[in-house]
């Protein structure tokens, strides 16, 4: 399955792979292939080692490796590459192909990353990098890496290149390594800087934010000096970093923070089984992402997140793409990311599930999951902070975000634009807002009301456990109040709903803004 094209030895190489076959590794199922060597070779001529390969008076030393992944391949497969001593660079570069296949049949897609000579144990500490199928090639120094990877000493031992088979067409994939190594005094590890925890703020406000965001650092083609001139301009308080399955961006944000922008740090922790969102996490803090839902792992990691101060949100639950629905459960959720990027189907989709699970919630006494919205904007055109969501904190810090976030006390919003004030208010004076209960006998009136600025000719709703049971037209100035009047008994919780005209007749128009629910009752 792996033949070097330059090893004298590979059929020996071959041999060895078959032998070896589908190993379990700490991670999901994995195989690893037969290791890539420099030791005999020399920087200042032809290597002649049993991984073959050549140098140069420059210093260099270049292994290739071509294999192919049969369809049904592990979700990881490794490759060693054993290290000298004296290395200041290693770069990798990968190409495989991409036949064009007929509708419905699947093409080939392929991932990597690298770990360093501390092992690709779950959760370890070997991880030094992963771009995903988002570039062809990268290096790592002490003093610099390609986006996506963490500089860093380049010790001797076995590295491993991690290629993910993300899909696999029906004839198999052929795939080629090239690895580079370069000699030379290595330079210096940069101690990492990290964006502050809090921002000058307002003291206890309503906040906008941007959750899921992509730079450079993974699959996103915007840097984050760019993507904080973005979240400035579309009126947000606070972004989250938020790259799939490498933190290494973490490191970068620290001169775009400032008095008017908090810079939380995360990870989109991208599993084959769907996508979580580590929010506000510890800077530098990894997540691994290498196991599936039937592998029994997600609860150790959600609670790292938590344990690293942050929270765990999964993200585009009913998303179509491959891998990206959400197959864990929401037992471990924080939050969940219902709207997502431009408001469509799997949205909606995600907002009635959402909306199942606070009926089921209310009416059980179990903990309810606030939703969240975020653009999961990579490039342009995607707009950053559409949708965003608004949290009533304390203050403008990461405590204090995280804090509104994990209470349900926000609402999502297309954009700046859009404002949204929801109450509920009883006998003797008691108020609660979203998020919060309002704990009245059960046939005490109640009276509910919402109030938007921004969302001229929409339609306001109010929805219960029961169902839409209010709606009101707003004025062409799209400002406007809409109150109704309900008891406990009628409504164990009542949330606000903000959406345009229908695009398909008979079903619910496209959402500009929604809140998180106000319980009632004692």
């Amino acid at each position: 399955m792996c033949n070097d094209e330059h090893a004298p030895h590979a059929h020996r190489a071959e041999h060895e792979v078959r032998r070896r076959g589908l190993l379990v590794t700490g991670a999901a199922a994995a195989l690893t292939l037969g290791s890539v060597s420099f030791a005999n070779a020399t920087p200042h001529g032809n290597g002649n080692g049993n991984s073959g390969g050549s140098g140069s008076g420059s210093g260099e030393q270049t292994r290739v490796v071509r294999g192919t992944l049969p369809p049904g391949a592990p979700d990881f497969v490794y490759l060693p590459v054993e290290i000298p001593r004296g290395v200041r660079e290693i770069h990798v570069s990968y190409a495989y192909e991409r036949p064009a296949m007929p509708p419905g049949t699947v093409g080939n897609a392929l991932d990597i990353g690298v770990f360093d000579e501390r092992g690709t144990e779950l959760g370890g500490e070997g991880f030094r990098g992963w771009s995903g199928g988002a570039r062809t090639e990268f290096f790592i120094r002490a003093d610099e890496a390609t986006p996506g990877y963490i500089p860093g000493p380049i010790r001797a031992g076995v590295w491993h290149i991690a290629l993910g088979p993300y899909t696999v067409a029906p004839q198999g994939l052929p795939y080629t390594v090239t690895v580079t190594i370069r000699h030379g005094a290595p330079g210096t590890a940069p101690k990492p800087v990290y964006p502050p925890e809090r921002a000058k703020g307002r003291g206890r406000a309503w906040y906008r934010g941007d959750c899921h965001i992509h730079s450079w650092h993974s699959d996103g083609r915007r840097t984050p000096a760019e993507i904080a001139r973005l979240a400035r301009a579309a009126g947000l308080d606070f972004i989250n970093s938020s790259e799939h399955n490498t933190h290494s961006a973490h490191a970068h944000w620290a001169d775009q923070a400032g008095d008017d922008l908090l810079i939380l740090t995360g990870e989109e922790v991208t599993t084959r089984n769907g996508h979580v969102v580590a929010l506000g996490t510890d800077p530098g803090t990894f997540v691994d992402w290498r196991y599936r839902a039937r592998d029994n792992r997600f609860g150790r990691y959600a609670r790292e997140i938590r344990r690293a101060g942050g929270l765990v949100v999964p993200a585009h639950p009913h998303a179509t793409c491959i891998g990206c629905s959400w197959k864990f459960g929401f037992g471990e959720a924080d939050a969940v990311e219902v709207w997502n990027g431009a408001y469509t189907p799997d949205d909606e989709m995600s907002l009635l599930a959402w909306d199942s699970a606070l009926v089921a919630a209310a009416h059980s006494g179990r903990r309810w999951i606030p939703a969240m919205g975020s653009s999961d904007a990579h490039r342009d055109p995607d707009p950053i902070g559409t949708p965003q969501t608004v949290v009533l904190a304390d203050d403008l810090t990461r405590e204090a975000i995280l804090a509104g976030i994990r209470a349900g006390r926000s609402y999502v919003a297309e954009s700046r634009a859009v404002a949204l004030a929801f109450s509920a208010a009883g006998g003797r004076g008691r108020h609660a807002g979203i998020g919060e209960r309002l704990r009245v006998d059960a046939d005490d009136p109640v009276t509910v009301r919402l109030e938007v600025t921004g969302a001229p000719d929409c339609t306001a709703r109010i929805v219960t456990d029961q169902g839409v049971l209010h709606s009101a037209t707003l004025p062409a100035s799209g400002t406007g109040t809409v109150e109704w009047r309900t008891t406990a008994q009628y409504a164990a919780y009542v949330r606000a709903e903000v959406r345009r005209a229908p695009v398909v007749p008979g079903l619910p128009g496209p959402l500009v803004a929604f809140t998180n629910p106000v319980f009632l009752g004692a």
